[in-house]
This record gives structure tokens, sequence and C-alpha cells, in this order.
């Protein structure tokens, strides 16, 4: 028996429990190898399935529990946090918020096999109003298909992962070192990615005042709201003269954008990340007058600068 079995077999539950829960509380630090090493140990008689899947599955809903009451009491703050230190911030936060929109609930379920979305649904869901019975039997629906999933996967290919893990062992610390520095690569190309983007348009963002005075001079810039439907069901004011599209609608809605006149992009994530890729594409389309907004919607309410009711244009 190889160390890492050895290892699971003793501590048990309570070292899968803190697994699951660890990484559902948003560290980077993925419980599916302990899941599936779990499940070679069930499927050798060595663990016991049921104590292994009650463990898996109140790690999760612990987790969970702990960002759907962040979410529910400090509303977009905890989303502002967790879009500040996600490796895509943008995509997930927009992906999170448009499954949320589209299937509700049953969204949770999908997202929990997703990285990334497996961390933002629960606040999003505690921001949303969801009653917490209700986010308890779907998180819960969720928590045991996840972790019962991938110790089922283990069970099937039990012999199969007992010899990959003896010969990754046999490779002593070869193998821990080339895990860890491809985890470690991939992190920094992330924020390489990241930054480089933020950096490439830094110089032409415009401020909030900045466009106030546009506003107040009789200019007509093009105001485009990027944020998700699910952000302005939450908080329906905009930008007054703001018309609304979401980024994954900008490919099919450029050419109705004027070319011959500003266009001002915002959305509510910090940095203002969507809005920053939205412009870039737009660039490479030959719109050369497009610059986002510096901090958003946000800094635009902090200003008490106009705003107005958001109204669902006519299909």
């Amino acid at each position: 028996m190889n160390e890492t079995l050895e290892f699971l077999s003793r501590h048990g539950a309570a070292f899968l429990f803190a697994a699951v829960f660890v990484e559902q509380a948003g560290a980077p630090l993925p419980s599916v190898p302990w899941l599936l090493a779990a499940g070679a140990l069930i499927g050798t008689g060595r663990m016991n399935g049921l104590v292994a899947l009650s463990a898996a599955t109140f790690g999760a809903l612990l987790g969970d529990f702990i960002w759907f009451f962040l979410g529910r009491h400090y509303g977009q703050r905890v989303l502002g946090l967790l879009c500040r230190i996600s490796l895509e911030p943008d995509s997930c936060v927009r992906r999170t918020q448009n499954l949320f929109t589209r299937y509700g609930m049953p969204g949770v379920v999908a997202a929990k096999f997703v990285p990334g979305l497996s961390t933002l649904a629960p606040p999003l869901a505690g921001n949303s109003g969801v009653s917490v019975p209700r986010f308890l039997f779907f998180d819960g629906l969720a928590s045991v298909l996840y972790g019962g999933g991938f110790i089922l996967v283990g069970v099937l290919f039990s012999h199969q992962l007992d010899q990959v893990i003896g010969a990754l062992t046999s490779l002593g610390g070869n193998a821990l070192g080339l895990v860890a520095g491809l985890v470690a690569a991939y992190i920094a190309y992330k924020y390489f990615q990241r930054h480089r983007l933020l950096n490439e348009l830094r110089m032409t963002r415009i401020t909030v005042d900045e466009l106030h005075q546009m506003l107040e001079a009789g200019e007509k810039p093009v105001i485009l709201d990027l944020r998700s439907l699910a952000e302005l069901q939450q908080n329906p004011s905009m930008i007054r003269g703001a018309r609304h599209t979401t980024v994954d609608e900008m490919e099919l809605r450029a050419q109705e954008i004027p070319r011959d006149r500003d266009i001002i992009l915002y959305c509510s994530c910090p940095n203002e990340v969507s809005s920053a890729r939205t412009a870039l594409q737009l660039r490479r389309k030959g719109f050369n007058r497009v610059r986002p907004l510096l901090g958003g919607f946000d800094a635009w309410r902090d200003r008490n600068y106009p705003t107005e009711l958001w109204v669902v244009a006519p299909a």
C-alpha cells in the first residue's frame, strides 16, 4: 500500500471532510484527487463508503453555507471580494450570474461541478434572497452528487488508481515538484494575463467626473451597461442615458453602435475587467473611440451622479 492511500486510510473521514471544506471555502486546493483516492479505498474494502460520502457532503455543505450567509448579509461586497481574488473575475462572475438568472437554484447544482463557479454560486444565492431551506436542499443535493460522483469513479477504477498513485509515489519528490510547478505556472499565467489586459487600457479609461462633465456639456456619448441581468434585477439603476447589453451580446450587436461618437463601457466588477475586454473586442473591429469607465457603476453611484431605472427593452 502506498503512502498516499495509507494516509487517507488512517485519517479517513476527518481528512476528507477538511479537504472538501477547504476547496468549497475558496482555496485553490482541489479535493477531487482525495475523493478519487477515497473511492479507491472503498473499492478495495479499506474505507466505509457511507462515512466517506457523508464527510464529503457535509464538508461541501458547510463551506457553501458560510458563503451563503456572507452573501445574504453583505451582498455585493462579498461578490466584489471574490471578483478581486478570482483568477478569471469577469468570466467566472458573469457565467455564475447568467447561470443563476436562467436556471435559479437548479443552476447551483450545475455550478458545483465547474471550478470557480462553485464558490461564487452560494453568495450569489444569498444575495438574491433565496430562503435557507431552499438553499440547503439544492446545495445538499449538489454536494451529494459532487462527492458521490467522484467517489464512484474512484470505486470503478480503484485498481487503476492504485497503480497510478503507486507509480507517482515511486517518483518521490520529483512528481510532487512537477505538479506544484504546473499549478504555480498556471496561476502565474492567469495573473499575468489579467494585469496585461488592465495595463493595456489603463491610459484610455475615463473617470466618472470626466463622463459627467461630458454629459453636462451636452455631448452624447454611447454609454453601454455591461452588467448581467442578475445584477440589474438586484439593482435596477443605471447611468442616465445608458443602454444595457451583455458581454455575450456584443459580438452580435456591434453593428448597431455608431462609430462617430465616444463609446463608454461600464460594469461592476473591480478593475473593470469585463468592460476592458469588451473595449479590446470593439477596437479590433475598428472602434477607436471606446473607453472603459474607471470604477464602473459603483464609482458613478458613489458620486451621486444622475441615474435612472432600468427598463426591459421589448424583444
